[in-house]
């Protein structure tokens, strides 16, 4: 059995390690016990989170969308506004979180996973500079695509080819569709991620995500145009589940919001020594550095199922080496 490693540990591949091994979520174990369910949930939510920012950020945003009624037909005046409104929110959110940590510098290098610093001359990158291409990608490519998904989905509902919830009646179903959208978000992400790292699918499309070995929070939304189709094609599940205008965009921002949280390059933001804010995974910064570990997230253990997990500890890097080395002669 693996020894967990104390928080803060570093060495000469990673500045910063957490506590390791990484454990996933509960939900699957067996037997089932409640408690760390419960606890898991609410770790994941409370008191403050990415997903409960995000929760938030989308309740304001449905009420400054367009009806059902506007959405009814396609009109470029709420389109442009969706548009905008997904513009600032990437600018405010990836650019606010580069500011804070790679511009002001106001953690220094505390809960920095990586310290090499981002290419800005490099022939791999566009523009010759990482942050360059990365901005680029996210807000050309990705922000397009995400609202191309929205207008689909909030038409789709407005006429009847999507089942919607009626509210207030079904606001139970509505809130565990929300508390069960992180399990569909891992799902979802592990088979697309999979699929994008065969080896045809991976040199034309994910390469370009991949230039980042050191990730920052513009490179979470930083992928080729097909990559973005594949990716937000998640909330395509809403032709199926029963949805409403507040789930669909909330569901929409947290595919897009926390790729770039999840990719601040930092484990979270810090106050007075302690966590006030986790946002980058080191589970995810470990697939970036290794490639093909650890595909998809914690609260579905299908690396675990698959055998592609890295823990994070030294015994599962030698692990994962042997079975590289494996793959590789055969």
């Amino acid at each position: 059995m693996n020894q967990p490693v104390k928080s803060g540990r570093s060495n000469k591949t990673w500045h910063y390690k957490p506590a390791l091994p990484i454990t996933v979520s509960p939900y699957f174990q067996w037997p089932f016990r409640l408690k760390p369910v419960l606890r898991w949930i609410a770790g994941g939510w409370l008191p403050v989170s990415e997903r409960l920012i995000i929760l938030l950020l989308a309740v304001v945003s449905v009420q400054l969308a367009p009806s059902l009624e506007q959405a009814a037909s396609f009109k470029a005046g709420w389109i442009a506004e969706i548009y905008l409104r997904n513009l600032v929110l990437m600018c405010l959110v990836a650019g606010g979180l580069h500011f804070y940590f790679y511009i002001w510098c106001r953690q220094g290098d505390e809960r920095r996973f990586d310290t090499r610093a981002f290419a800005t001359d490099s022939g791999v990158f566009t523009f010759r500079s990482q942050v360059r291409d990365n901005m680029f990608w996210t807000l050309a490519s990705g922000v397009t695509i995400w609202t191309a998904y929205e207008v689909l989905m909030l038409w789709a509902l407005a006429n009847g080819y999507a089942p919607a919830l009626s509210l207030p009646a079904d606001l139970p179903w509505l809130l565990l569709f929300i508390l069960l959208l992180p399990v569909w978000e891992t799902t979802h992400f592990f088979l697309i991620h999979r699929l994008i790292h065969s080896t045809a699918l991976y040199q034309r499309i994910h390469a370009l995500h991949h230039r980042n070995t050191n990730v920052g929070p513009w490179s979470g939304l930083s992928m080729h145009p097909l990559e973005h189709v594949i990716y937000l094609s998640t909330v395509l599940i809403h032709f199926i589940v029963p949805s409403s205008p507040v789930l669909i965009i909330f569901h929409l921002m947290y595919f897009t919001l926390s790729a770039a949280t999840t990719h601040t390059g930092y484990q979270g933001i810090v106050l007075a020594g302690k966590l006030l804010l986790p946002l980058g995974t080191f589970h995810h910064q470990l697939h970036h550095r290794y490639f093909t570990c650890n595909y998809g997230g914690l609260e579905t253990p299908w690396d675990q199922w698959t055998g592609s997990f890295h823990d994070g500890t030294d015994a599962s890097h030698q692990s994962f080496l042997a079975r590289r080395k494996s793959k590789v002669q055969t």
